[in-house]
């Protein structure tokens, strides 16, 4: 038995409501598993509010979909660790692309009744705009997903003409539209799905791998709009409204991330930002490398140390010796914080999540812009496994990818302990003239063994 369209229309109301409440309890470490939690109840509503209204018959296909669904996600949920974590939301981001592509092509595939020509127009406006920015989705979220898992080279590819290449498929698409409108045919909605599907690659493609963090959050946004363009199509009212949500939001964060980069919101969504614009500065000096003793040494003298931590720490899953060393540190009587860029990973929040989960107290983790100041009158600073977010070139150095990024000046502090693998540049292939700096060591290793190492030193 089906529930009542009243019945259906109050559940996502409730539903809504708690999407709204989740997004505002992930603002912050304290209230971000409320939040969450929300979000699941809201969902959970949302799917049984579908499945049981009117217009919906509840079969044993649909039931046996539904579980394997379920059983996919929980299978992944459980596996996934947090350095796939930014690979597999670009992942689940090409699913929403996908659903609209789908969804679309089912659309113009039904007969429908209109009751006037203007519904009729409206329709079809509804299905091109859903299946070309569905298919957008999809093929920048694959993309995403090679890149920050490291099948496709982090560098931007840059095609010449590249801007014109990008107007011309969207004013090729604004065409197809036209004449699909005036009748013209299905196969002008097929073309417009293959020049979609190549521009979506082509953006993503040509957007440096530093900047995929931005990247990330732009395809949220690109998914969230898909899905609204998809609950226009079936007349869906929850997932106009989610679809919103979800696309506003995700818009808002890449704004605020392209400011934490210094980089300009028409640059993310057009893509080829991330490229060196000249020959890098000369860097002098050399590396010099420091064991665990030395280590020790440094921190058993300082007062005041901060943690920069980076997409190492995740590689490593060297959290939980991070929040050990702070415990130790904090016990001698030492302060200890750290500082947090808001691109520092490879996905919005990732170190936030990653010192949440080794229960680091949420009062000692600061923002760039709270704690910047305080370098020059810091004892140690300990990085562990960034790059860009820490590198001084990015106001040395005019030419560099990275120049005018506002950036952790850990450099400033009287010693710098930088802990990474080896002496390559990481992922973004940008060397760091920090590394080369008198006052920084390098100590060399992975992440979590170096801290354990150092922990025997430290009680």
């Amino acid at each position: 038995m089906s529930m009542t369209a009243e019945l259906q229309t109050a559940a996502y109301i409730t539903a809504a409501v708690l999407f709204i409440l989740s997004l505002g309890g992930l603002k912050d470490q304290e209230s971000a598993k409320r939040g969450v939690w929300f979000g699941i109840v809201g969902m959970a509503i949302a799917v049984i509010a579908t499945i049981w209204g009117p217009g919906v018959e509840f079969s044993a296909l649909l039931a046996l979909v539904l579980a394997i669904g379920a059983a996919i996600g929980a299978v992944v949920a459980q596996r996934v660790e947090m350095t796939g974590m930014p690979q597999l939301v670009a992942a689940l981001h090409s699913f929403v692309g996908l659903a609209a592509v789908l969804i679309g092509l089912n659309s113009d595939m039904t007969v429908h009744a209109f009751a006037s020509p203007a519904e009729e127009v409206i329709h079809q406006v509804e299905v091109f705009l859903g299946v070309f920015i569905g298919a957008v989705t999809l093929t920048g979220s694959i993309v995403a997903f090679g890149k920050l898992a490291g099948r496709i080279g982090g560098k931007a590819l840059i095609l010449p003409g590249r801007h014109l290449w990008n107007v011309l498929i969207v004013a090729a698409s604004l065409v197809l539209m036209v004449l699909y409108m005036q009748g013209a045919g299905s196969w002008t909605l097929y073309a417009m799905l293959v020049l979609a599907l190549i521009l979506g690659w082509h953006l993503v493609m040509a957007i440096g791998g530093a900047d995929m963090p931005v990247v990330v959050s732009m395809l949220n946004s690109y998914s969230g709009w898909a899905a609204a363009a998809t609950g226009f199509l079936l007349g869906n009212d929850l997932l106009i409204v989610t679809g919103a949500l979800v696309g506003s939001s995700g818009a808002i964060l890449s704004y605020i991330m392209c400011v934490a980069m210094n980089r300009r919101f028409l640059s993310v969504i057009l893509g080829g930002f991330g490229g060196a614009s000249g020959p890098a500065m000369e860097i002098d000096g050399e590396m010099v490398a420091i064991d665990a003793d030395g280590v020790a040494g440094l921190l058993d003298d300082a007062h005041s140390v901060i943690v920069v931590p980076g997409y190492g720490m995740a590689v490593a899953q060297a959290q939980q010796s991070v929040a050990e060393l702070t415990r130790r540190l904090r016990a001698k009587g030492k302060s200890v914080r750290f500082g947090i860029h808001p691109v520092a990973g490879r996905l919005p929040g990732h170190m936030n999540v990653l010192l949440a989960e080794a229960k680091v107290p949420y009062d000692i983790v600061m923002e760039m812009d709270e704690i910047n100041d305080d370098f020059p009158e810091t004892d140690v600073v300990i990085v562990i496994g960034s790059n860009d977010i820490v590198n001084p070139a990015a106001q040395e150095d005019p030419n560099s990818p990275i120049a005018g990024m506002p950036v952790l000046e850990v450099w400033k502090a009287k010693n710098v302990i930088v802990m990474k693998r080896g002496q390559g540049t990481g992922y973004s292939g940008i060397e760091n003239p920090l590394f080369y700096k008198e006052n920084t060591r390098m100590f060399y290793g992975d992440a979590k063994a170096s801290l354990d190492e150092l922990l025997t030193r430290i009680t």
